[in-house]
């Protein structure tokens, strides 16, 4: 070993290369790479990266449904991407996902508090809250929202929905449901509608941000669009809901790794802009979307 550490060559190094080599054995590893015109030592420091990205694409391809998901993040899978001289690892909703987010998407729409099923006695905490949040709100308060989060299809967005539906209903009460990946997605895409969309974001009565954590973390999307909404609603006191697979510790993690920078104090920024506007709520729930059946 000590004629290694001469050449430069440490322990680590030797297990990287070891293996690198082991998975260049798979075909579709080696097929992955070359797509993405990677030098062998780079990819070799994000090989355990690649091969969770080779192993999720062949559990898609073989998939029937999202109840018998079998990738870490269900009903998503994650993908490599090449952007400049950078390699990005994003997790995206696989078709079962996107044809159930566009089914919950229409239902949300119209979704109101007399559909909540009260048979489930791990959501009564967070109904309880809902109804004494709409009996008592009033615009002229500085009323918090809430941080919702818990597993995977445990009924988060149809909840709030419900809540934020029945409001603008009987209340009139102006609302804005935003699934936050896609959100992000339309801004940068659209840029002429930027001005207008935030300005809406900003200014609505309630804003519901769905699904945060689940985009692609840029310091744009942190930065200058999450980080400027969120402080204008806490500056002029909206009330604001969050959902999320993260605790709130998670998501600033998440949040902390942006262009494969790590920025723990822009991301403890935007956690305490959430503490500030919210009450944090965990929902622990079987999953209402293993139920649907493909």
């Amino acid at each position: 070993m000590p004629l290694l550490k001469e050449m430069g060559i440490t322990g680590n190094k030797l297990s990287l290369e070891s293996s690198f080599k082991e998975a260049c054995k798979d075909q579709d590893f080696v097929k992955l790479v070359k797509i993405l015109d990677i030098k062998s030592n780079d990819a070799m420091k994000m090989t355990s990266k690649l091969e969770t990205c080779v192993e999720e694409a062949r559990n898609c391809k073989n998939c029937k449904g999202i109840n018998t998901c079998k990738n870490s993040y269900k009903g998503h899978f994650i993908k490599a991407e090449k952007k400049e001289k950078n390699i990005y690892f994003t997790y995206m909703p696989c078709k079962y996902e996107i044809k159930l987010m566009n089914k919950e998407e229409q239902e949300n729409v119209k979704v109101r508090m007399k559909d909540i099923d009260t048979k489930d006695k791990k959501q009564l905490n967070v109904i309880k809250w809902m109804d004494d949040f709409f009996e008592n709100y009033d615009e002229s308060k500085n009323m918090k929202g809430l941080y919702l989060h818990g597993n995977f299809g445990s009924g988060k967005t149809f909840l709030l929905s419900a809540l934020l539906n029945e409001l603008n209903y009987v209340k009139n009460t102006t609302i804005e449901i935003i699934y936050f990946p896609e959100a992000l997605v339309s801004l940068k895409e659209d840029f002429d509608s930027l001005f207008y969309k935030m300005n809406r974001y900003k200014n609505v009565d309630i804003l519901l941000i769905d699904d945060i954590g689940a985009e692609k973390v840029t310091e744009w999307g942190r930065d200058e669009i999450l980080g400027t909404i969120l402080q204008y609603r806490m500056d002029k006191h909206k009330t604001t809901f969050f959902t999320s697979n993260y605790t709130i510790k998670e998501l600033e993690t998440n949040l902390s790794l942006a262009n494969n920078n790590v920025d723990l104090v822009k991301a403890r920024r935007i956690i305490e802009r959430i503490k500030q506007l919210t009450i944090d709520v965990e929902l622990i729930s079987e999953s209402k979307r293993e139920q649907q059946k493909w």
